[in-house]
């Protein structure tokens, strides 16, 4: 009987995608996934170091993971991603029964780093980069199981050019690689074959897209003909160049016969231009929500984060992206309590996100990364309680924020895709619209997750909105994938 598997992922959606990768490749090396932790033969933890708390939920997972293993002799357990990356041999320092333990540039080995556990024991491969020649590395050619019906992620990038000084991603993802434009095509037409209507286009800087193409076709730098042949070309000064930008890929991909909506993240402000903004107004797959990362609207602190604009130019960046795109919601990310943070900068920053009026937003309070250039400010950094209270008035802000931009929305009708049952109401389901906001919704017979249906908004939340069914316009495609859990 073949043996079985299953996955937890912590962190961001690069690392559920990640564990799509994982799975696709156990399939395809004859695993099967286990119906539960308890029956499998592998337990796969995939993971994050971005914040402290994915940090501690993993140590405390391989904590009990330990009687686990020693009920089951036979029991593998392997730990990936980017903690791994970071950490190496701490980890089975820390938990001596972890098995196998590879980073975020060799999940095409994690199959046999597995048997080679079995055979010769616990073993640990971290390597330094992701290798753009060695094919078998490569995410566009990794198999890829997905846990969410109809909706698929297609990482276009990977890795971080930028220096940011709280971010420990570009240490433990490389620089940035992009894919071949073809390969991303191929892939997305594929994925409407498997029932696939909505795709987001997933890197740590997805509108840099295409930049490292650009560079090693005018370094004349070797590589595969498809790689420097990325994108539309024009002509100039007599020569063929390629024009990879991300606005062409937007633009195509959303053009791709099938695909009913296109979502991307993270953007970076500095390299938001008029050229996506356009392809998103004019691309009529392209959902109408834009997620742009503030941190911070002190011009010290987002100086001090090496973020490379000031509060005024993200403003601006904003308002030419909001007048370009009719019903456009935004979401964006705060840190509160960055070393060297005052009082004063803190209210810059509830005077920015006011003024950028947010339909939501993801805000932590600042936590050192081992390895950044910020966990060395030491002597600036802000005591806790002061944090956790500059915290809680910005989500008195966003709140506010969220709830009036959603009760503006109450008797709109809306296009939403249905995710399923809600989670804490099983009489319910739950969709989302093209801004990307959850709407509750009474379960009616024959819906079913992956339809598309028109409903009324009925009533709003600062996180959610309810609606009536009025219609369902498309029904759901077959799907052939094997979902993957994520922690």
């Amino acid at each position: 009987m073949s043996r079985s598997y299953t996955l937890r992922t912590y962190g961001c959606q690069m690392n559920e995608h990640d564990s799509e990768r994982i799975a696709g490749l156990l399939e395809a090396d004859g695993m099967r996934p286990a119906a539960s932790e308890g029956e499998a033969d592998v337990i796969v933890l995939n993971t994050c170091c971005i914040r402290e708390n994915a940090e501690n939920r993993l140590y405390g997972a391989l904590g009990n993971l330990k009687a686990e293993k020693e009920a089951r002799p036979g029991l593998q357990v392997a730990v990936a991603g980017c903690l791994a990356q970071k950490d190496r041999d701490l980890i089975q320092k820390r938990a001596g029964h972890v098995d196998v333990v590879l980073g975020t540039h060799n999940v095409h080995m994690v199959a046999d780093l597995l048997r080679q556990a079995r055979k010769h024991g616990p073993v640990m491969e971290i390597l330094e980069e992701t290798v753009r020649e060695d094919a078998d590395a490569f995410p566009s050619v990794l198999a890829a199981r997905s846990g969410q019906d109809h909706r698929a992620w297609v990482a276009i990038q990977i890795g971080c050019d930028n220096s940011c000084a709280f971010c420990i991603v570009p240490s433990v993802r490389g620089p940035e690689m992009s894919r071949p434009f073809s390969a991303l095509l191929a892939e997305v037409e594929a994925l409407v074959a498997d029932g696939v209507t909505e795709v987001t286009l997933l890197g740590q800087n997805v509108n840099s897209y295409g930049r490292d193409l650009t560079k090693r076709l005018r370094s004349n730098e070797p590589g595969p003909v498809d790689e420097v042949e990325a994108g539309p070309v024009w002509a100039a000064e007599g020569k063929r160049r390629p024009r990879p930008l991300f606005a062409d890929l937007l633009s195509a991909v959303g053009s791709v016969n099938g695909i009913r909506r296109v979502r991307y993240t993270s953007p970076h402000p500095k390299d938001l231009r008029p050229e996506t903004v356009l392809a998103m107004a004019t691309t009529p797959a392209v959902c109408e929500h834009l997620h742009l990362p503030l941190q911070a609207g002190s011009d010290r602190v987002l100086a001090a984060m090496h973020r490379g604009y000031t509060a005024e130019r993200y403003l601006e960046r904003l308002a030419s992206a909001r007048l370009g795109i009719s019903d456009l919601a935004v979401s964006t990310d705060l840190i509160v309590g960055f070393p060297g943070e005052t009082e004063a900068d803190f209210k810059a920053t509830l005077e920015v996100v006011t003024e950028a009026n947010y339909d939501s937003a993801y805000a932590f309070v600042f936590s050192p990364r081992g390895g950044t250039e910020a966990a060395k400010m030491t002597s600036d950094f802000v005591d806790h309680s002061v944090a956790v209270d500059r915290f809680e008035r910005l989500q008195e802000v966003l709140q506010r924020s969220a709830w009036i931009r959603h009760e503006a929305r109450v008797g709109r009708i809306e296009e939403i895709l249905i995710e399923g049952p809600a989670k804490r109401e099983p009489d319910q389901m739950t969709g989302r619209t093209r801004q990307n906001k959850l709407v509750h919704l009474a379960a009616t017979e024959g819906l079913r997750k992956g339809a598309y249906a028109d409903v009324e908004i009925t009533g709003a939340a600062a996180h959610y909105l309810h609606g009536e069914l009025l219609q369902v316009t498309a029904s759901p495609l077959h799907r052939s994938r094997i979902p993957v859990e994520a922690a």
